[in-house]
């Protein structure tokens, strides 16, 4: 099926990255698969509605959770959301907490990223040729501040509507995966005052930002990454028990804030992060 046939007027849908369990907070889900010029993206789209608003969900490690975070085709999934008609993005996922009081159960709505992947596809403008046939022009966006500033405040007020205590601003620090941090490594970016550690945050931040997209992260603290200081370590069941335990609540929180996203871009410069760099 060709996404126009399931567009809606108006406002464009809303994207949403995450894992599989947020399936169930769209109504009436069509699967539609868009093709990219940067290969498949991790799976179909499922589209669908939240209290009459467009959402494009996309599972980011495939809808059988088959993709490491490293073999995630980032590209193909932003692009894949754009061509859709995607404007605004919000990004849930699990993450380690790296201070004591981000223990299992918080919610960081971070404003901050720090790269330290390897070898991950994180840009459009590579020197290959585009999609014309004619090489990418150099275009370097800023990106001072990764996340979009709506967005950001959008998902804070919505998260505070609904009882939870949300951490406005903090950084989130990705490594490359799959593996977990030594203590060593947590220990470090601890003390470098970073608050979360994750694994896929980096580069569908600065890709949606390439593509003039807002991207707003919703971090789930689901562990005391490698105990921080104290404690066995994180490990892979710990992680899934507790991202299930608070799954439900996730998801209502999700429907609150695309509710309450405005209906475009406007008054946002996430939208104008390409503005200059013609030529």
């Amino acid at each position: 099926m060709a996404a126009q046939e399931v567009r809606t007027t108006g406002a464009p849908p809303i994207g949403v990255i995450g894992g599989s369990g947020f399936y169930e907070f769209l109504d009436d889900i069509t699967e539609v698969a868009v093709d990219t010029p940067y290969g498949p993206p991790s799976d179909s789209l499922a589209v669908g509605h939240v209290a009459g608003r467009a959402v494009a969900f996309l599972p980011r490690h495939g809808r059988r959770h088959t993709l490491p975070p490293h073999r995630v085709n980032y590209r193909a999934n932003l692009w894949a959301l754009r061509t859709f008609g995607v404007r605004q993005v919000l990004a849930p996922g699990a993450v380690g907490g790296l201070q004591p009081d981000l223990g299992p159960g918080s919610l960081v709505v971070p404003d901050q990223l720090v790269d330290r992947t390897s070898g991950r596809e994180q840009t459009y403008y590579d020197g290959e040729p585009g999609t014309d046939g004619q090489p990418h022009r150099v275009v370097h966006v800023p990106f001072a501040d990764p996340y979009c500033p709506v967005g950001r405040a959008t998902v804070l007020a919505a998260a505070r509507s609904a009882g939870w205590r949300p951490v406005d601003g903090g950084t989130m620090v990705v490594i490359e995966g799959p593996r977990f941090s030594t203590r060593a490594e947590s220990r470090w970016y601890g003390r470098q005052g970073w608050s979360v550690v994750g694994m896929t945050g980096h580069p569908e931040a600065v890709l949606a930002r390439e593509l003039a997209l807002c991207y707003t992260a919703m971090s789930l603290v689901t562990d005391l990454d490698s105990g921080v200081e104290v404690g066995q370590g994180v490990t892979q069941q710990e992680v899934f028990a507790v991202f299930a335990r608070t799954i439900d609540r996730l998801r209502l929180l999700l429907g609150d804030a695309v509710q309450a996203l405005p209906p475009d871009q406007g008054g946002c410069p996430c939208g104008q992060a390409l503005a200059g760099t013609e030529g």
